[in-house]
């Protein structure tokens, strides 16, 4: 079966980082696109970074570009995103996702997601 494991969430001064990592099992990693969503308390489920099957092209929300990386190691099937110049509207809990799109206003609905992971950016 499907399994995605999100670790690497938690505290971060504003200005500081965190590196994010999910760990996907259960399906042929390499063929499929990973994305990065988030979802904060009273918030939509918001897209943060995609990255295609062989991991040559990435795309990023406005947010977080510049300060956000994903990368895709398809020999270790793991999806990764390293987020720098961290924000206090980063805090959010983080979603890893097979595939890049998704239509849901709630994170972890239809689809394969991780558990999420919670990041925390305050002072």
């Amino acid at each position: 079966q499907v399994q995605l494991v999100e670790s690497g969430g938690g505290l971060a001064q504003p200005g500081g980082s965190l590196r994010l990592s999910c760990a996907a099992s259960g399906f042929t990693f390499r063929r499929y696109a990973m994305a990065w969503y988030r979802q904060a308390p009273g918030k939509e489920c918001e897209f943060v970074a995609s990255v295609t099957s062989a991991g040559g092209t990435t795309n990023y929300a406005d947010s977080v570009k510049g300060r956000f990386t994903i990368s895709k190691d398809n020999a270790q099937n793991t999806v990764y995103l390293q987020m720098n110049s961290l924000k206090p509207e980063d805090t959010a809990v983080y979603y890893c996702k097979l595939g890049s799109e998704y239509r849901g206003s709630r994170c972890s609905g239809v689809g394969y997601w991780g558990q999420g992971t919670q990041v925390t950016v305050s002072s």
